[in-house]
């Protein structure tokens, strides 16, 4: 096709939860005329798999946290020395973008970019580079209110000023955490010269639905709730039906390795007389595939929203993807946070109804089996579920994020090609 736009360049952290719906909402941006590239440390490349997806590496240098490496830390993210450690490595990865990116970006000709509200690179290069951008947020808002508590802890929204005491002091707690990332940031706000006040997005879109998230009072007016960018497939899945209800199991791309956790839910599965659909994204040797209880079906990869239909219940990690797929299906959740924003989501799921929240770290077979018994049982549960999958239903997806980003980035890059043209 005849591009008329102009060319994206993307910034977003190297994992398939957010490289994933980010290709999609990409593609959708390449049906408007615009040329949509991924700027990132190498080895990136083998998890974009949409053809109309760009990839253009950064330039390697000796010392550089490698991707493998880095995945791994962010797989052990627990404990003080697992938080430090994948704390460290992430300010490593910001500061690769930071020291390479612009270079990167004026070499392709990027006329805008996306920056991903996980990687705070993103805004920093844009405001470098004087050029327009659009922040999308593919997990839970990372907007900062005290209304709201941090969006890495799994605390109950509550109103009043009691509650925003305790935000407060999560904020400073996690501040502190941060600082790795923020040290690398200011150096880049000094050396560049960018004050402590950022230029503003011209539009942020999320993933998130409205009806999800924690009542906001400080909403940026520019800011749109949505639903999953997923492909419109008409992906279908055929499972073995022996009259016991199927229950989808998942701890997403990272935590994959979790054998005991596997099991454990195997063995739930079971005693709530139903059987588990486990797929560990390659984290299980085959070996261990066939040491699961339970005669669970297992793969390292399932068609997730496919095989969600079919399903009573799921069990997941809270991984932010793999809950709007659930909630998609209409379908309850128990949800074993274990890091990340996923004990934030799995609190948004209790408090909407439609899951219930299980300790990963005191897990039992009898802990779980209970869970979900009861959110099998309790219609509750799965109207909760089919409520939000109706509004997930009526909104537009990535189409619609699309759109949007397209009606705010067309005006801002023709103003820049003309402006630039005029001083040539």
């Amino acid at each position: 096709m005849i591009r008329q736009n102009g060319h994206i360049a993307v910034i977003t952290s190297p994992v398939p939860g957010h490289l994933n719906p980010l290709q999609v909402l990409g593609a959708e941006l390449d049906a408007l005329g615009w040329r949509v590239t991924i700027v990132h440390v190498r080895g990136t490349e083998r998890f974009i798999t949409n053809d109309s997806i760009a990839f253009v590496p950064l330039p390697e240098h000796p010392g550089r946290e490698r991707l493998d490496l880095y995945r791994e830390k962010l797989a052990r993210p627990t404990g003080p020395i697992g938080l430090r450690r994948m704390i460290r490595a992430t300010a490593g990865i910001t500061g690769a973008l930071l020291a390479d990116a612009p270079d990167v970006l004026r070499r392709i000709g990027a006329d805008a970019l996306i920056a991903d509200a996980v990687e705070p690179a993103g805004p920093l290069i844009a405001q470098h580079l004087g050029l327009p951008y659009v922040v999308a947020a593919t997990g839970l808002p990372l907007i900062r209110e005290e209304g709201v508590p941090p969006p890495f802890l799994g605390w109950r929204y509550r109103p009043g000023a009691l509650a925003r005491f305790r935000n407060r002091g999560g904020y400073a707690v996690s501040d502190r955490l941060m600082r790795p990332i923020t040290t690398v940031l200011d150096a880049a706000r000094l050396d560049w010269g960018i004050g402590p006040d950022e230029r503003p997005p011209l539009v942020q879109v999320a993933q998130c639905p409205r009806e999800l998230d924690y009542p906001r009072d400080h909403l940026p007016a520019n800011f749109l709730y949505g639903s999953p960018w997923r492909e419109a497939r008409a992906e279908a899945t055929t499972l073995p039906n022996d009259g016991r209800p199927l229950v989808f199991c998942s701890l997403g791309t990272l935590q994959g390795s979790r054998r005991a956790l596997f099991a454990v839910m195997a063995q739930a599965c079971a005693a709530v007389g139903a059987r588990a659909v486990i797929g560990h994204a390659g984290g299980l040797t085959t070996a261990e595939e066939a040491m699961l209880p339970g005669d669970p079906l297992v793969r390292a990869f399932w068609p997730q929203e496919a095989v969600l239909r079919h399903c009573a219940a799921a069990v997941l990690h809270g991984g932010f993807n793999t809950v709007l797929d659930a909630l998609a299906a209409g379908v309850p959740i128990v949800a074993l946070p274990i890091a990340f924003e996923q004990p934030a989501t799995a609190a948004r799921l209790a408090r909407v109804g439609a899951g219930r929240v299980v300790s990963a770290r005191s897990l039992t077979v009898r802990t779980l089996a209970n869970a979900l018994h009861e959110v099998m049982t309790q219609p509750t549960y799965r109207l909760a579920a089919r409520r939000i999958a109706t509004a997930i239903e009526a909104d537009g997806g990535a189409a619609q994020a699309a759109a949007a980003i397209h009606s705010v980035l067309e005006p801002s890059t023709r103003r820049l090609t003309v402006s630039s043209t005029a001083y040539e």
